[in-house]
């Protein structure tokens, strides 16, 4: 096979494999259904009929709102963690300095948080998107970090030897370097992510999938619709995960292998 064909096929072989899982859970979830004959359990095909219907009206404003948050989280949490993970990687010495206070904060579930961000912030927008951020923020960190940190003295020898400066070197040599992780750290995060936003849209708002789940299942009995939220907010995770990776090739064709 030729090596320019190799990865054309591949991008055609993931979303069938896609495509097959989804066909395979749609699937399971119908024996279940079936098996369990529970209004708690309905069958996909009344999940997806109401999912189609309810998309166009509230259940879209509720996914845009949602999407709106967890993207300008993830912004946010880019645009604050990667400088920090960059300097302290071409830092040994802030590096040394600060690894033992992110080695402590890092592992901490950042849901605990969720309480005390509410209470320092307040209501709106602001805390829910600072939540989801501070997940992202020590995710992208230490990957940037460790990123620039390995960056072979070598290679910055021969591109100082050119004549760049502190500049050159962030834009041309430690940025480049630091894409990927920055990619990874996103994708990672994806998951906890929308978790974390479905906490945060509990409190004090009236528009957002959690806040949507939540009121169809627990509050109206409405199961159906329940699942259809949930259905919304994984194909809120995997299309921002698809995005991602989509951003990461067109970003870091280098890391194509051929």
């Amino acid at each position: 096979m030729n090596r320019t064909e190799r990865p054309a096929r591949q991008r055609y072989v993931a979303p069938l494999l896609r495509l097959g899982a989804l066909a395979a859970l749609a699937l399971l979830w119908q024996l279940a259904s079936l098996a369990l004959d529970t209004p708690v359990f309905p069958p996909p095909s009344r999940v997806l009929a109401l999912f189609i219907t309810e998309l166009p009206g509230p259940l879209g404003w509720h996914f845009a709102a949602s999407l709106w948050r967890v993207t300008a989280s993830i912004l946010l949490a880019i645009v604050t963690a990667a400088p920090v993970g960059l300097v302290l990687g071409q830092s040994k010495r802030l590096y040394e300095v600060t690894v033992p206070f992110i080695s402590l904060l890092h592992p901490i579930p950042k849901v605990v948080l969720v309480p005390v961000i509410l209470l320092v912030l307040g209501v709106g927008e602001l805390p829910k998107i600072v939540i989801v951020a501070t997940i992202l923020f020590f995710q992208i960190l230490v990957l940037v970090r460790d990123a620039a940190a390995a960056i072979q003295t070598e290679l910055l020898t021969s591109v100082r030897s050119l004549g760049a400066g502190r500049r050159a070197l962030l834009t041309f040599v430690y940025l480049p370097a630091s894409l990927p992780a920055i990619f990874t750290a996103v994708r990672q995060s994806i998951g906890t992510a929308v978790a974390v936003l479905y906490v945060a849209e509990l409190f004090a708002t009236r528009l957002g999938l959690g806040y949507y789940i939540y009121l169809q299942g627990s509050t109206l009995f409405d199961y159906p619709r329940m699942y259809a939220g949930i259905v919304a907010m994984s194909m809120l995770g995997l299309g921002l995960a698809a995005t991602v990776d989509l951003l990461e090739r067109r970003l870091c064709r280098w890391q194509q292998t051929t």
